[in-house]
């Protein structure tokens, strides 16, 4: 006698089209294993789908376009391979495991916990695809999320399907492992395709020692005075090296990316293709051309352009899987997130201090005591130090390479070399006076990297190499501060290409005494031809940059790329400095004994109730919020121990609730121990009313 179907599985049925079994009449006990695996199976296979639209297609793209972040963090093949497959399958065994202790619960907790995790993926979708589409942010954007996910459950319970439809998305993640392995950008750090690249070969005269310190973000505007020259009251150490070197006031860079710009520096030649700046794209550089006679000391920072057989790679705290994995999950938190991140990319590339780097405090000591070397170790980036300790005479010519992201941000230097805590999320354009706050933390920390400049040209003074030296100080791009087209994107190259693409560029050949001015048109694609020169090297492949030992362009064209083979021409000369900032006469002042007129919150109010100015960390940034009836436009002063310094305005509200924020860059401000924070607003008669303050 045939058994009937069994009709004791009602739990599981309820979990819609997509878990109903095909039992037939002729189907007995025996199938009953294998028909459960087979739902198991697809249930998995749907939250396989689901989770490599959400989770490995999001983050793998972003990370396949991203080789400079692996470079950055000195990643070899092995950790990226293993990060790979932490991303694409960690997630569905995850999962693929909850489900399976739900199981033991019960065909009714299974059923529903599957439910339950197709609709939360459903609305971690929507809530991605939402903030592309849409323009609603955090809650708005999260409550039709929810509705969108709610739906999609619904129709899933419903309805075989939706069910079908994600069980086909589970081929999705393995083709993203592929184009992530073979056709991104990073494939080559991946996979590198062998070293390649040609030494030079040497072509008569002496081959000097060569010291290149690259700067990153740094228009070459910031450093002018008003007359055109460096500002050497502000920058002296600037203005030193200009008097001694020289100074191509027309150079500008190739590109306002760093793994586009670097590369053409280094290879002579324009961005071509939007590859990985890494040895195995450019086989042929500076560190490839020079390795066959000089020894290579280089700190690169988000490139790999230096060969293992050129370079040894430093190994340091910022290095490992485990640093991979923490940085990726910031990454997917911002991709999940229901709100757009501030965060530039870039910026997560951080300098380490030495203190992290593990370095000790066996620094030399500069001859200038404000520099305050002996009781701010903690604050040097660790690649700067080892730069130092490298800047030693030898037998054997020798190459001493930094790209130093200085002042690049996130800004956290004051010129003293005191560091100073802000919101990750502090805006940096938009409403004015976060532009020219974004200005004035950019000054502050070239004030600080002026020093570092100082500390160099001290270590090369104090070992002699200054005078045998070939010293090249640059950047490879600047940055705008404009209204409107901050940055140093297409937008802020059309507004204001004289601080997106002119750079400073000093160039002390081995023995020059003193300073002087080229105006020549240089583009960034001359210096390594330009260095080659100097060292007495012929390069083994054609570039398309000009040595400054041969005569100028008489084209004065220049061209800058914003994307790999798509050069856009920029016009113009030599840049003229930027109308300094009128500076608010309250700056300065002392201020007595004012009436109280409202209330205002500061973040972190707590920190000046003790200072250690000998720590090398200062309150320097205060942001905060006002009453809402406080109109945006009022201005506000900021005193410390009764001092006025800075006035700014209150600003439109942002997603960060601050309403107003200023820098305090002068230490003599502060005093060791307890300070006083006091906040006045400013009426249109310049009389003052002191706020109450409290504490966010």
């Amino acid at each position: 006698m045939t058994e009937p179907a069994t009709p004791a599985l009602p739990a599981e049925s309820s979990a819609g089209g997509a878990d109903r079994d095909e039992v037939g009449g002729t189907a007995g006990r025996s199938g009953r294993p294998w028909r459960g695996w087979r739902r198991e199976l697809g249930r998995l296979a749907e939250v396989a789908g689901l989770l490599g639209l959400v989770v490995t297609q999001p983050v793998l793209d972003v990370l396949g376009r991203s080789p400079d972040f692996f470079l950055f963090h000195r990643a070899d093949p092995g950790e990226i391979l293993l990060l790979l497959a932490l991303v694409a399958l960690v997630p569905t065994l995850a999962v693929g495991l909850l489900g399976a202790l739900s199981r033991v619960a019960g065909p009714t907790v299974r059923a529903a916990t599957h439910t339950v995790v197709v609709g939360l993926l459903l609305a971690a979708a929507a809530v991605q695809v939402g903030r592309h589409v849409t323009p609603l942010r955090g809650v708005p954007l999260l409550l039709l999320a929810a509705v969108v996910g709610a739906a999609g459950t619904a129709a899933h319970r419903r309805w075989r399907g939706p069910g079908r439809v994600l069980r086909l998305a589970a081929a999705g993640p393995p083709v993203f492992v592929v184009l992530f392995l073979f056709a991104s950008p990073t494939s080559a750090v991946v996979l590198p395709r062998g070293e390649g690249g040609a030494a030079g070969t040497a072509k008569g005269g002496i081959h000097p020692p060569v010291v290149m310190l690259i700067l990153d973000e740094l228009p070459l505007v910031s450093l002018l005075g008003p007359d055109g020259r460096i500002d050497a009251a502000r920058f002296p150490h600037f203005a030193e090296l200009a008097g001694g070197s020289t100074w191509y006031r027309n150079a500008t860079g190739v590109s306002g990316w760093t793994p586009y710009a670097l590369p053409a520096m280094l290879t002579g030649r324009y961005p071509a293709d939007g590859v990985a700046p890494h040895y195995a794209q450019y086989p042929d550089n500076l560190f490839t051309a020079f390795g066959g006679l000089y020894d290579i000391h280089a700190e690169e920072s988000i490139t790999r352009l230096c060969p293992p057989s050129r370079c040894e790679t430093p190994v340091s705290p910022e290095q490992g899987l485990g640093v991979l994995v923490r940085e990726t999950g910031t990454l997917l938190r911002r991709i999940a997130a229901p709100v757009d991140s501030r965060i530039d990319p870039a910026d997560s590339y951080r300098e380490r201090t030495s203190a992290e780097a593990g370095m000790d405090a066996a620094e030399p000591v500069p001859a200038d005591p404000t520099f305050r070397w002996d009781n701010l170790d903690d604050n040097q980036p660790a690649r700067f130090t080892s730069f130092l300790a490298g800047l030693r005479p030898a037998t054997r010519p020798a190459l001493h390479f930094l790209h130093l992201l200085m002042p690049h941000s996130p800004w956290s230097y004051l010129p003293s070399g005191a560091r100073y805590d802000a919101p990750e999320d502090l805006p940096n354009d938009g409403a004015a006076g976060w532009t020219e706050l974004a200005r004035q933390r950019h000054l502050a920390q070239l004030g600080y990297t002026d020093r570092l400049i100082g500390e160099t040209l001290r270590t090369l003074r104090a070992t002699g190499l200054y005078d045998r030296a070939l010293v090249v100080v640059t950047a490879d791009h600047g940055v705008s501060f404009t209204p409107g087209a901050q940055g140093r994107g297409m937008d802020a190259i059309r507004a204001a290409a004289d601080e997106v693409a002119w750079v400073p560029l000093f160039v002390k050949s081995p023995g020059q005494r003193t300073g002087r001015v080229d105006d020549r048109n240089w583009q960034h694609v001359d210096l390594l031809p330009t260095v080659a020169d100097e060292a007495a090297i012929r390069l083994p492949w054609r570039v398309d940059g000009r040595s400054a030992r041969q005569g100028p362009r008489t084209d004065p064209g220049k061209v800058f790329y914003d994307r790999p083979a798509q050069p856009t021409p920029i016009t113009g000369g030599v840049p003229g400095p930027l109308p300094p900032p009128t500076p608010h006469p309250l700056v300065g002042t002392t201020v007595g004994d004012r009436p109280l007129g409202g209330t205002a919150e500061v973040a972190r109010l707590g920190a000046f109730r003790a200072v250690d100015p000998d720590a090398g960390q200062l309150p320097a940034l205060v942001w905060g919020d006002v009453p809402d009836d406080v109109p945006d436009g009022t201005s506000l002063a900021l005193a410390v121990n009764g001092r006025v310094g800075a006035v700014v305005p209150v600003v439109p509200r942002d997603t960060g609730g601050r309403r107003f924020a200023a820098l305090l860059a002068d230490d003599r401000l502060y005093q060791a121990g307890a300070n006083r924070l006091d906040v006045y607003r400013v009426a249109p008669d310049g009389s003052l009313r002191r706020l109450t303050l409290s504490e966010v």
